[in-house]
Formats: structure tokens, sequence, C-alpha cells
């Protein structure tokens, strides 16, 4: 496939290089500064460059596009290459706020082409395996999950552009490993998050585990450790010298045998490239039975995991939930609500009720000076009840899509995150 990459950011520039190494995949259009074609070039790619981001998108041969503008450009980069009927590989975070996110996911039901985040960490192959360890003990009490991780430098994603807020790193394993994150509470030294301070974060899974990630930037040497601990014994990932080095899982099977797995380094770019190349084959199967307007939902936290737009949107979910209670010192529930067709009846009979309330209220308000405005009350009652027959209209579960079996049991529509 042949792709534009639109921007310097570092993860983009590798990116394109693991695609470009793969043989499968072209750069062949480039738009961003000229310092960048220093560093493809040393892995002989000599993608023409062109100044405007439009006539990137606008060349007949580009099918897929890496959206790696600086954090200013990337929500309008991005915008445009869905627009444009691209499949998108973005670089996270597209913006300090979900709402981008949101507006993404809305475009790329309209298109139906492939969007994922670059966020590779829980595709590494040591991830996988702890997620598979955690999973065969699903029918005991949920695990503990802490993390401890140094970075050699700062870790807050963005956090050098002043006029952004910036983010978390590591939110994609973290539900990977334990599933959807119910509620977060996040401690610093000061009342924002601020470049250089140590951040530790503490929370409830949605199906009950609690975890915690201590996050320490300036380190002399990066580090690793995830600790999932259960009642009996505990099983442990360490990266010595941080990620993407070399791994280590040790662990005690049924009979109190400790196990040791272990994996050198490598490029975790490769393992991007594949999960965007199985997105595509399953592109190229369902693009035909799935309706447009039906948003992905995709994820880490599904029965099956993927890599999807969704565990961008929960990322920055989470992020403005930190953000919030470094600031207010307190805890965020995280309340993720489906947009079924049931629940928007919920919700507008609600609207409904309390507006034919507020009506009758009014009319026998009225009545005192006119007596005819009180028998009013009874045919705007008699009507909120006939609407309340319009329930049995509605289907249970019906979704507006027709997908392969194992699809049935996903909701139909991204899930909309409020913060209480």
């Amino acid at each position: 496939m042949r792709f534009a990459l639109l921007g310097d950011h570092p993860d983009g520039l590798d990116v394109a290089r693991a695609l470009a190494a793969s043989g499968r995949h072209a750069l062949v259009v480039y738009s961003g500064p000229a310092a960048a074609l220093a560093i493809l070039a040393r892995d002989g790619l000599t993608p023409p460059r062109v100044g405007d981001v439009e006539e990137a998108l606008a060349n007949p041969a580009v099918e897929a596009v890496i959206v790696a503008g600086p954090p200013s450009k990337r929500p309008a980069q991005l915008r445009r290459a869905l627009q444009s009927e691209h499949h998108v590989l973005c670089v996270h975070p597209v913006d300090p706020s979900p709402d981008v996110a949101y507006e993404a996911a809305m475009l790329q039901s309209d298109t139906r082409r492939v969007l994922l985040p670059l966020l590779p960490e829980a595709l590494h192959p040591g991830a996988r395996r702890f997620a598979e360890l955690i999973q065969r003990e699903e029918g005991t009490a949920p695990p503990m999950l802490d993390c401890e991780r140094w970075f050699s430098d700062d870790f807050l994603l963005d956090a050098t552009d002043p006029d952004l807020k910036p983010g978390i790193p590591g939110w994609d394993v973290l539900r990977f490993w334990g599933g959807e994150i119910a509620e977060v509470v996040a401690m610093a030294p000061s009342e924002e998050l601020l470049a250089g301070e140590p951040v530790v974060l503490s929370g409830r899974f949605v199906r009950g585990g609690l975890w915690k990630v201590t996050l320490l930037p300036e380190r002399a040497q990066p580090w690793w450790r995830c600790t999932a601990t259960w009642r009996q014994h505990r099983t442990e990932l360490v990266f010595p010298t941080g990620w993407p080095g070399p791994a280590k899982l040790a662990t005690v099977d049924d009979a109190g045998q400790p196990h040791v797995e272990e994996w050198p380094a490598a490029n975790p770019w490769g393992a991007m490239v594949e999960e965007f190349e199985a997105a595509l084959e399953g592109w190229r199967t369902r693009r035909r039975i799935v309706q447009p307007g039906v948003q992905d939902v995709t994820s880490l936290t599904e029965a099956a995991p993927r890599l999807g737009w969704l565990d961008a949107i929960r990322a920055l979910e989470l992020d403005d939930a930190v953000r919030r209670s470094v600031q207010r010192r307190r805890a965020y529930s995280l309340d993720f609500q489906e947009a079924t067709e049931e629940a928007s009846f919920k919700g507008a009979m609600t609207l409904v009720g309390c507006s034919l309330l507020w009506l009758s209220l009014l009319m026998l308000i009225l009545s005192v000076w006119i007596p005819s405005a009180g028998w009013l009350v009874l045919p705007i009652f008699g009507f909120f009840l006939i609407l309340q027959f319009l329930r049995w209209t509605v289907p249970g579960n019906r979704g507006q899509k027709t997908e392969p079996a194992e699809e049935k049991d996903k909701p139909s529509a991204i899930r909309n995150a409020s913060h209480r």
C-alpha cells in the first residue's frame, strides 16, 4: 500500500520506516519540515516533499496517511485525511480534548476506512503474554495491578507545548490488562501536571480489580515493572532498561513452580505494522456488510482484543480525568453510557416527561383564574402514558449494522464518557 507522511513527529517517522521496511508498503509523498528527509534517507527513503498537506492528500497514488504533524496542526490533518477517504495512522494524542477524537470516530463511521492510533506498547509480546496470564485467572478474584515506570527524561505527552494540556502514557496497556477503568485518583506535587514532576495514579476497573501506576521522570536509567497480585500468587513483567528493551516475565504455576519467560529487545513498530495490516484485511472483508454511520468499537478491552480508535478516545478521557483529579484533589468516576436506541428512547422520555410535568403545574396555576385550564391536566398525563407504550416498539438490542456473528455482542456506537 502506498502512503503519505504528514509531519515529522518521531512516532510518525518510526512507523513510516517500519512500513517501508516490510516491503509491502511504499512512502510516496512527504509533507513537513525538510529536516526529516535526512532521517528518512538513512533507510533509503527519498519521497518527494510537498509544502501543502492538500497537495499530498490529492495525490492519486496515496491510499493511506500517517498523521504526524505538530500538536497544533494534528487535529486539522486528521480531519482532512479522513475526509479524503484514506486509511489513517495517527500519532497519539491527537488533541488534549477527547472532542477531536469523537469527531474523528464519526468521520470514520461515514468513510468506513481504517483509523488507528500509534499506540504500540500493548502489542509487545510480553504485554500480550501478561494479559493471557491475567485472563487465565478470570474465575478468581480480580488481581491488583501495580506498575512503576522510570523515564530518563519526561513522560508527559506533548508537555513541551505551553498551550496544550499534557497527557499520560500507558493507558492502552493498563486497559488491555484490566479492562475499562471505572475510577481514577491522581496525585502530583502541584495542582496541575507539570514536566519533571512525578505522578501517582490509582483507581478501580469496571470489573472490580484495583490498579496503581507510579510515573517517575528524570531517572538515571529507564525501567518498567508491572505486577499482577492475586491472593495466592503473583506475576511480574519487567523491562530492565525500559520499553521497548528486553523483557522478562516471572510467574508461579499451580504447583508452586516458578517460570520465567524472556523476550529480546525489538523494534516495536513492526508489531504496529502487523496490526495495521490486520485491520486492513478486516476492512476488506467487512466493508460491504457494514453500513455507513456505524461507528467502530474495536478496542483492546474486547473479548478478542484489537487496537482501535476507541483506545485513543479512552486514553484522552482518562487524561482529562487525571487533570481534573490533580487539580481538585478528588477521585473521578467515569460513566460509559451506550448510545443505543433504548438508551436514546429513555433519555427522550425523561425530557418529555419533565416538560409535561412542568406544563401540568402551569395549568394548575392558571386554573385559579381560568377554571377550564385545570381540565387540560388529564389529557397531558394521558398523552404521556401513550408515549410510554411506544417503548414496546423499540427492540431491546437492535443494531444498525449487519456484521458477522462474532460482532453481534458489541455495542452499536462509540460510548461517550462523562465525568461526575
